[in-house]
């Protein structure tokens, strides 16, 4: 692991050692910044996307978190003793860090498996729409003549299909919670 303070962050940002801090940090399972700016920690995460292009994920309890929280593709904000500038600036919020596991490891799974499970009902429920429409232009002859009305073509997305992506969204769960934390691997097997 690597612990790094707020001076010497500094050193490093101003002296253009981004490179050589990188490569150190590569080497480390764990990087722990203390003592250091809100700025610095953004420079950070900031830092890290635009080198390495990976997703980042920040956590914060305060609003000296702020900036991090923003700076990186998933905020994650803890609600607790330093208010809640923190949670306000984040995309989900927990009241402990604990949660995180769950967070991450099961619902994280849930959300990746419902939404490549619900890009592939949109693409093919747009298919067999146009196809509808596509196929009954050789029988107008081509004349552009719609089949359906306008208001059942706003109902077709609204009303008629909309259920599945309802049901999918609350009920689909492929794994048990208790085999996602089990088995933390399960998480990469989806992507």
């Amino acid at each position: 692991g690597l612990v790094i303070d707020g001076q010497t962050l500094n050193i490093i940002f101003q002296g253009g050692l981004e490179e050589k801090f990188l490569a150190l940090t590569k080497h480390c399972r764990s990087v722990l910044c203390c003592r250091s700016t809100p700025l610095q920690k953004s420079m950070v995460v900031k830092l890290i996307r635009r080198q390495l292009k990976v997703m980042t994920l920040s956590i914060g309890d305060g609003a000296n978190d702020v900036s991090m929280i923003q700076a990186a593709d998933v905020g994650i904000g803890i609600s607790g003793q330093e208010g809640m500038q923190a949670v306000m600036a984040s995309d989900f919020a927990i009241s402990r860090f604990k949660h995180l596991k769950k967070l991450l490891l099961v619902h994280g799974h849930w959300c990746y498996a419902r939404l490549a499970k619900m890009v592939i009902y949109f693409f093919y429920k747009n298919v067999s729409y146009v196809n509808l429409l596509f196929w009954y232009q050789f029988f107008c002859g081509f004349s552009g003549s719609t089949m359906i009305d306008y208001w059942q073509m706003i109902f077709f997305n609204l009303f008629f299909t909309s259920m599945p992506p309802l049901l999918f969204g609350v009920l689909d769960r492929d794994v048990s919670a208790e085999t996602l934390l089990g088995l933390p691997e399960l998480y990469k097997n989806g992507q």
